[in-house]
């Protein structure tokens, strides 16, 4: 299966279980593999015929940007399971990363982790 790799797909989002999180916003980074087949794409030399990266990137970041959410993890369904739904892809793999997240002691970054395929 080849792959497209979206990576740091970055917005502010107000995603969070705390009343300043949803308030102030912080920033959401995304990365995103699509799993597809180049075969069509190749063939024909069209964006019409692959998922199309620019439209995947705005998608990811209407979701940052979108209603909030209490938990990472539902973002990242949520954005897995929207891709496999507009996108002609055979799976997905999605990372939210909160490198702002309140957490009390030193970290480098926070994330989850999800991996859809089309059912």
């Amino acid at each position: 299966m080849d792959q497209i790799t979206l990576s740091g797909v970055t917005a502010v989002g107000h995603h969070g279980v705390f009343d300043f999180e949803r308030r102030d916003g912080q920033p959401f980074v995304v990365d995103a593999v699509l799993h597809t087949d180049f075969s069509k794409a190749a063939a024909s030399d069209d964006v019409l015929d692959t998922a199309h990266y620019g439209h995947v990137a705005d998608c990811i970041r209407d979701w940052i940007t979108g209603e909030p959410l209490n938990l990472i993890e539902a973002l990242a369904v949520r954005i897995a399971e929207d891709i496999l739904q507009k996108f002609p892809v055979a799976a997905v793999d999605i990372t939210v990363h909160k490198p702002s997240a309140p957490i009390e002691v030193e970290f480098g970054d926070v994330s989850v982790s999800v991996h859809r395929r089309r059912t």
